[in-house]
């Protein structure tokens, strides 16, 4: 009886001890264990994307293995326009001539970024091999250029060029039609004759250009710029970088204020139609007799808008009256573009929809643009350099061991519904990517000399850490 009042009283005094939540009897009390971490952030962290600085040497080798296929994928080969046959002396040249079919394009827009891309490197790093790749491509295609102009017929226009029976005609340097032709090639050329590249030979094709874009591109009654396509009187945010960096560049190197009036009304006029406030971001495309503007944030074209801000700001006079308006507008939309950045660094192809895919070219923009930013003291390194740390390493893992760009959009048209954003494909051979890469890593070779960047608390931190 005594034992079972014993058992009882135990079973009494558990039942109690669970109903109050205090410890019953036989619980057994091990000692403390070490910080595994979890209070001190040390702690593995699976993260999709490398959270850590990258180093000089890492964003060096990055892009000297991005120049070494590009250096394959768009080289100089020329050829006699009547026969295909390859010409290997520029100084014997054949009556037509004509560039052959390479993996890359030496004379479109997106190599105009590449070429300024591989200028800003090269002023970066001091190495040559940037320069002279761009070099050899623009003292090329002026000589070229030079030579076919000289067998055009009396009266030729762009709408009756004659097309070469081979390889891939020169009608956009010596006929320029549209902004595509002009502007970022205008701009690359601009700046490599400042950087004294081009055996002087490149401002005939600078002066065309810049006359395309700054006299005969269609414009609306207030001076936009704009297209007739796909609808009457529409504009496309992809235009300011086809034009603001040319006309930014002609305003430095002539001393002419009216090209930078005329590339700051374009940002300026361009925001009041298609910059929404709300999101701190851009529409992709706007039309003058639409009464409802479809609102997509395509994020190649916000790429453009932003890019275009940080070239022409970079050279607009302190005391140019827009300059403030245009430094407030790409502060705002820097703001939107952290706001939306994705988890893994990336940004996606509709800004503000999670759902859509990835992109690549319109991620490194945003590193350049906003890295830049901070470089110049127009944004706060503490608010946006982790966010650009985190980009740079989401880009980087896009470039493949063959040093070719993944993930990014091909060319892309206006469209009036998502799934015609949604769904362009992706190509290794998209050219947009690769001049982008090169200005995102030569700004982050220059953001990455700061000495008050780190870890702290498991975070980036820009700017030093006070102990408490």
């Amino acid at each position: 009886m005594r034992i079972a009042r014993i058992v009882c009283a135990f079973v009494s005094a558990a039942a109690a001890a669970i109903a109050t939540g205090q410890s019953t009897p036989t619980q057994v009390h091990t000692p403390p264990q070490a910080d595994p971490g979890v209070y001190s952030g040390r702690l593995k962290v699976p993260y999709p994307t490398p959270y850590e600085l990258a180093t000089p040497e890492q964003v060096r080798a990055l892009l000297e293995r991005i120049h070494a296929y590009v250096s394959e994928a768009a080289p100089v080969r020329v050829l006699n326009g009547e026969t295909g046959e390859p010409v290997t002396d520029l100084a014997k040249l054949p009556p037509q001539v004509a560039l052959a079919r390479t993996d890359l394009q030496i004379v479109t827009y997106e190599w105009g970024v590449t070429y300024a891309g591989m200028m800003l490197l090269s002023q970066v790093t001091g190495d040559p091999r940037y320069n002279q790749y761009t070099d050899e491509r623009v003292t090329a295609v002026a000589k070229l250029a030079a030579h076919a102009r000289k067998q055009l017929p009396p009266g030729t226009t762009a709408a009756n060029y004659p097309r070469p029976a081979h390889g891939i005609p020169l009608r956009g340097m010596l006929l320029p039609a549209r902004l595509d032709d002009s502007g970022a090639m205008c701009a690359a050329l601009i700046k490599a004759q400042r950087a004294g590249l081009g055996s002087n030979s490149l401002r005939p094709w600078i002066d065309n250009w810049l006359d395309w874009v700054h006299t005969r591109q269609f414009r609306l009654k207030d001076g936009t710029l704009a297209r007739n396509r796909p609808l009457p009187n529409s504009l496309w945010l992809d235009d300011l970088y086809m034009s603001v960096p040319c006309l930014a560049q002609a305003g430095k190197l002539t001393g002419e204020t009216r090209y930078y009036d005329d590339a700051a009304r374009q940002i300026l006029q361009f925001a009041d139609r298609m910059f929404v406030k709300e999101k701190k971001l851009f529409m992709h495309a706007w039309v003058q007799e639409m009464d409802f503007h479809p609102a997509f944030h395509w994020a190649r074209a916000n790429g453009w808008a932003i890019m275009a801000m940080a070239e022409l700001l970079d050279v607009l006079p302190e005391n140019h009256p827009a300059r403030a308006r245009i430094l407030a507008l790409y502060r705002t939309h820097a703001e939107g573009l952290v706001a939306n950045q994705g988890h893994a660094g990336l940004w996606h192809q509709l800004l503000d929809r999670r759902e859509s895919y990835e992109e690549t070219s319109a991620s490194a923009m945003y590193v350049f643009a906003i890295a830049r930013g901070i470089n110049r003291g127009w944004l706060n390194a503490a608010a946006f350099g982790p966010p650009v740390s985190l980009g740079w390493n989401a880009v980087a893992k896009k470039v493949n061991a063959k040093g070719q760009v993944e993930g990014v959009c091909v060319g892309t048209g206006v469209g009036w519904d998502p799934s015609f954003y949604m769904y362009r494909p992706v190509h290794l051979l998209a050219a947009h990517g690769y001049g982008p890469m090169f200005l995102a890593g030569a700004e982050m070779l220059e953001l990455l000399k700061r000495p008050d960047i780190g870890l702290h608390d498991g975070g980036i931190q820009f700017g030093k850490a006070l102990e408490n």
